[in-house]
């Protein structure tokens, strides 16, 4: 019996990876399918002594610290008194902001568009307090009121052409693109080390619009990480079929701090969980024997004055690795974002100082210079509208499938003006985005990726111009500019140039991002976007959370694994309504012998319907494109087919 238990121990994976081996039933296989998603993945391992005198330093209140500090007490047992969480700022939530007033304008850096298998978003919010609801309701229960009541589609998601929209029924991918496409997805990851997407793709697929719509909604740039791009295609195999009108997506009544942060800090401080603000840690201190590593102290500026924070024997500390929104620079109306960091390096007084000086410890901290080493290439601003009804507002009613007043979705998501030289998007959200906003004031946000070309109508870079400017260039798309003054008098602008938005993008490779729980690190923890999991994406609230939830199940030593992503990538149903999208709608090749084939039979509602025209010809056609006109081939195909269908219907007998 000891034997078998050692076994059992030794085979133990917190961080469960569906790609790293066949996986079958056994009697030496008690863990389920590795992506395996639902109750059976909601056990609370038994408290064995895991947190007995010990107590949890975190550092950063984003919402992987905050996730880190929901799990070690909900399945980890640990009070939230013995918890501190540490943060540079004077307010939680990290990148997940939102603040403001009609007066001064709103402001939010960056939106969350969600689907609904962010398995680990819903397993933590399907158990704090909802925002509005009575006691008992949950966000998720929340969440999934709003969404289920008003659906989420897009009606003018590409415009050009000053105004115009843009068709984006299709994908527009010729066939040769398409299989540049799926040949990515079947290669492997470790053969993408340090190669970007411009690098890959032919110059024409990323002129398409599929291009357009897969970069400005996850915001990826042409010299950014291939390999990301390909997590980024698994992840959301899905929704493919939905990334045109963005009916695959789902949002929140409210901005992200609202909606997320504050309702889960005010449950974790309800546990007692104590946050100490205006605390930069910027180093650890260490233990080293052998190969092991232990924390023994946390090096901070709390308000401006050099600290040393004790780290106890038995104690365990999670801290983020770099950030996203580090260095945000603000604008206005008047004034354009002025940047304080270095295009190479951000400063020891930045948050990406603790990452750099754990990476000067040992190589297994990874290599942050290669994310923050150049922001030219990993910048973009971002600008939040107040608005008052104007001729903006007007134009805004016209390509919203609700009125953006009347508290449904407006646009559905970001519309894109394919022929900007920013590569220009904004977006209006379900209104009000903030509770407090006045029934007449609209916010809507708006964004560009690339800050080295002049406007169209404005002659500068984004990065240089003021908030009118900015204004005034996306009135021009609009095709609105000479009402240009009435939109400025009715409209705030607040500016935000963020350096290392998308760093966590930047082409890398294997060891450059440290794993969550670094080889030899007995109470260290690393969270957020930039380090390793085994197949998830980067840049969302899921993965954030993931990477808490490892760390906390590994440090704790509890028996609970962290599922795989959602393994809706490998069923056949996604797959084939996957492929219809990327073959812009039209049947793919051999889909029409399918239909033949599993017609009438219990599978046949797993394929995309076909179109009504010519069914049954379409078949010979399709035999005679892949076997050639004439071929036996041909006889011998439908002679088969019939015979197997022949063979289904004699069951019924």
């Amino acid at each position: 019996m000891k034997k078998a238990a050692a076994i059992s121990e030794s085979k133990f994976k917190v961080e469960a990876d569906t790609t790293a081996g066949y996986w079958h039933n056994s009697a030496e296989n008690t863990l389920p399918p590795p992506d395996m998603m639902g109750a059976y993945m909601r056990n609370r391992p038994v408290p064995a002594g895991q947190v007995k005198d010990r107590k949890a330093w975190i550092i950063g209140s984003g919402i992987a610290g905050l996730a880190a500090a929901f799990y070690m007490i909900r399945d980890g047992g640990m009070a939230g008194k013995d918890i501190t969480i540490l943060d540079a700022m004077q307010i939680e939530g990290g990148s997940l902001d939102g603040a403001g007033n009609p007066e001064d304008g709103y402001i939010i850096r960056g939106g969350r568009e969600m689907n609904w298998n962010y398995d680990n978003l819903w397993d933590m919010f399907q158990d704090i307090q909802a925002l509005e609801l009575p006691e008992g309701y949950s966000v998720l229960d929340e969440y999934r009121l709003v969404n289920d009541n008003d659906s989420n589609f897009s009606k003018a998601r590409l415009m050009h052409e000053r105004g115009k929209i843009r068709d984006f029924s299709t994908l527009g991918l010729s066939r040769s693109q398409q299989w540049e496409l799926i040949r990515l997805m079947l290669k492997r990851k470790e053969d993408l080390d340090d190669i970007t997407i411009e690098q890959y793709f032919s110059a024409g697929f990323l002129d398409t619009n599929f291009w357009y719509l897969w970069r400005s909604m996850f915001a990826f740039e042409n010299w950014q990480s291939l390999l990301e791009m390909k997590l980024y295609m698994h992840r959301f195999l899905d929704a493919i079929d939905g990334l045109a009108d963005m009916s695959a997506l789902i949002f929140p009544k409210y901005n992200q701090h609202d909606s997320f942060v504050s309702p889960l800090v005010k449950h974790l401080k309800a546990c007692g969980v104590k946050v100490q603000f205006d605390t930069r840690a910027y180093d650890l201190d260490m233990a080293v024997e052998g190969e092991t590593r232990t924390v023994t102290a946390i090096r901070a500026k709390v308000k401006g004055a050099d600290t040393t924070i004790t780290v106890g024997p038995k104690d365990v500390v999670y801290a983020l690795t770099g950030s996203m929104t580090e260095g945000t620079a603000y604008g206005d109306m008047d004034n354009a974002p002025v940047l304080d960091r270095g295009k190479h390096d951000p400063g020891d007084e930045s948050d990406w100082a603790l990452w750099k000086n754990l990476s000067k410890k040992s190589p297994i901290f990874g290599k942050p210079e290669k994310f923050y080493g150049d922001i030219d290439r990993s910048m973009w601003e971002s600008v939040t509208l107040t608005c008052k009804p104007s001729p903006f507002v007007e134009k805004l009613k016209e390509l919203s499938v609700n009125d953006p007043y009347s508290g449904k979705t407006a646009t559905g998501g970001i519309i894109t003006f394919t022929d900007s030289n920013w590569v220009m998007s904004f977006t209006c959200n379900r209104q009000p985005h903030f509770p407090d906003q006045p029934g007449d004031v609209l916010v809507i946000w708006v964004y560009a990726l690339l800050m080295d070309k002049e406007g169209n109508f404005v002659k500068k870079p984004m990065p240089e111009c003021n908030g009118r400017e900015i204004l005034a260039e996306l009135c021009y798309h609009l095709g609105i500019e000479d009402q240009l003054e009435e939109v400025v008098a009715n409209t705030k602008a607040r500016l935000a140039l963020m350096p290392y938005i998308t760093s966590m993008f930047m082409p890398r490779a294997a060891g450059d991002r440290p794993h969550v729980v670094p080889s030899g690190c007995t109470n260290l923890g690393l969270m957020g976007q930039f380090v390793e999991t085994s197949n998830d994406i980067i840049f969302t609230m899921d993965s954030s959370i993931r990477t808490a939830r490892v760390a906390v199940y590994t440090l704790l030593g509890l028996r609970k694994q962290v599922p795989d992503i959602s393994p809706t990538q490998y069923d056949i149903r996604t797959l084939l309504k996957a492929v219809r999208a990327l073959n812009n709608g039209e049947p793919f090749p051999g889909e029409r012998l399918l239909h033949r084939l599993l017609d009438k039979t219990y599978y046949s509602h797993i394929l995309p319907p076909l179109p009504e025209a010519t069914k049954h010809e379409a078949v010979e056609g399709e035999l005679a494109g892949l076997f050639g006109k004439g071929s036996q081939a041909i006889s011998v195909m439908q002679a088969w087919m019939e015979k197997i269908r022949d063979s289904i219907g004699t069951l019924k007998k």
